[in-house]
């Protein structure tokens, strides 16, 4: 179950860092109030619905001093570039909080100075009777 946990959480920190890396376009065309094209990796092919309705209807022509017939429309969604952060110029609080880090993490581990005997000034209790000797068990 741990070794499962621990599969699913790498697999949706590598998708995560995929999907905050990635950048895409989506180019639509619109002709009016129609969507005519729509393309997300190429370039979406333009009508000529703009050169035709404005020589062959009237409407669009005076729609054209308002507003143009056909448009075209593009989003890009930029993903992160710098995913290195630099650590060459800390402020003094980080230096402090990493110097503070590092110092306690080095006394964390930090051995004794004598080895403690804690049952050194005990004696063993008496030996009232031998049981190996009594039950005939002995360790070859």
């Amino acid at each position: 179950m741990k070794e499962t946990l621990r599969k699913i959480a790498s697999l949706s920190m590598a998708l995560l860092v995929l999907f905050s890396t990635m950048s895409f376009s989506v180019d639509m065309h619109y002709c009016g109030d129609h969507l005519v094209d729509f393309s997300i990796f190429d370039s979406v092919n333009t009508c000529m619905m703009k050169a035709e309705m404005s020589k062959s209807s009237s409407e669009c022509a005076v729609m054209e001093m308002e507003m143009d017939c056909c448009s075209d429309v593009e989003v890009v969604v930029e993903g992160q570039d710098d995913l290195k952060i630099s650590f060459d110029q800390l402020s003094f609080d980080q230096q402090l909080f990493v110097a503070s880090f590092i110092y306690s993490y080095i006394n964390l581990f930090e051995g004794l100075d004598e080895n403690v005997v804690p049952f050194r000034d005990y004696s063993p209790p008496p030996l009232i009777r031998d049981i190996q000797i009594l039950d005939q068990t002995f360790l070859i």
